[in-house]
């Protein structure tokens, strides 16, 4: 009798904790340290999963006495590993095309460069190749930026280029922004106040035409920075409570941790991307997991006066020393 008890209170505790990592939002713990990683990696997780129930499979056909325990948490985690799966189905796998590029539509690239690491040939091909009209570069300093600015000039896509830097010490801690000269002239807004210990970039039309343009990077997750990552997403979300904005960049955050965040979209007002063009649950980082299995934190995202007609994760750009996929979307006026 004990022995079933205990047998029962197992699979409840392994039921609960399941549901827990499944879809933490259930107990608003989402943003907490250990099932934030968890749930970033949806597809790594379900894969593990499939794993261990392999394992736990073959043990009870060798462990006759605890065989029905070891069975139904096989079962257990083959659930975990379907219902993610489901998850990630219902974000989408991306691969459609993008639409035909009309004058009014803007294309944004984002690429966590991990401190210049591609080199500005490697940008500047990038970007080019994108036929990008915004550049959103975080851990990318001023002198890489300007560089990749001149070069872009002289290849015909004049652009100007912007940085906000909390220090020289370490290249995480500069992001630059390159917007293209077809949009107007414009400067850096620092009125707004920043992301915590990393920082993002606020750029603004000097004419007052146009979008708010943001290259975004809060801090990651880690446990001596959990609160300032949930403090840097509020930030972001109530830069996208604004009108007119278009934020890019490295989230360090899947669409499952901007659940408190979100009004009108995602995070604050602003839309996703790749949740609005069906591919969320291909992951950006890092590049040495497949994309299927990595976590979806590097973004495009738009208020809601913006429609996507495209977005992809280029995959072609791993062997390039960054540790984060670039992300690129197209994106036009609604109505």
């Amino acid at each position: 009798m004990i022995a079933r008890v205990l047998a029962a209170a197992v699979l409840v505790v392994a039921a609960i904790l399941g549901m827990l990592a499944l879809w933490p939002q259930l107990f608003n713990a989402e943003r907490t340290f250990g099932i934030a990683q968890i749930v970033s990696l949806r597809g790594a997780a379900a894969a593990i999963a499939i794993l261990g129930a392999v394992s736990l499979t073959l043990l009870a056909l060798l462990a006759p006495l605890t065989r029905r325990l070891v069975a139904s948490l096989a079962l257990l985690l083959l659930l975990f590993a379907a219902g993610n799966a489901a998850v990630l189905s219902s974000r989408g796998f991306g691969g459609e095309g993008f639409e035909t590029k009309a004058e009014t539509e803007l294309t944004v690239l984002s690429w966590n460069t991990l401190g210049d690491a591609p080199g500005v040939e490697g940008i500047v091909d990038l970007a080019l190749d994108a036929r990008a009209d915004v550049v959103a570069l975080p851990e990318t300093t001023l002198p890489t930026a300007q560089e990749a600015a001149r070069l872009l000039g002289e290849a015909g896509k004049p652009m100007w280029p912007l940085t906000v830097a909390f220090d020289e010490v370490s290249k995480a801690r500069s992001t630059s922004l390159l917007i293209s000269a077809e949009l107007g002239e414009y400067r850096v807004d620092d009125s707004l106040g920043n992301t915590g210990q990393l920082p993002s970039l606020v750029a603004v039309p000097v004419d007052g035409e146009g979008p708010m343009i943001v290259a975004a990077h809060p801090v990651a997750p880690i446990r001596e920075y959990m609160r300032q990552w949930r403090l840097d997403l509020e930030w972001l979300a109530g830069i996208c409570a604004r009108e007119n904005v278009i934020v890019a960049g490295d989230f360090n955050a899947t669409v499952d941790h901007m659940d408190a965040y979100a009004v009108a979209g995602e995070l604050g007002d602003c839309r996703d991307a790749a949740l609005a063009t069906d591919a969320a649950a291909v992951g950006t980082w890092p590049t040495f997991l497949p994309p299927l299995l990595g976590a979806p934190i590097d973004h495009v995202m738009a208020t809601p006066n913006w429609q996507f007609t495209g977005m992809r994760v280029i995959e072609s750009r791993d062997d390039q020393g960054s540790d984060h996929r670039p992300v690129l979307a197209q994106l036009r006026p609604a109505g």
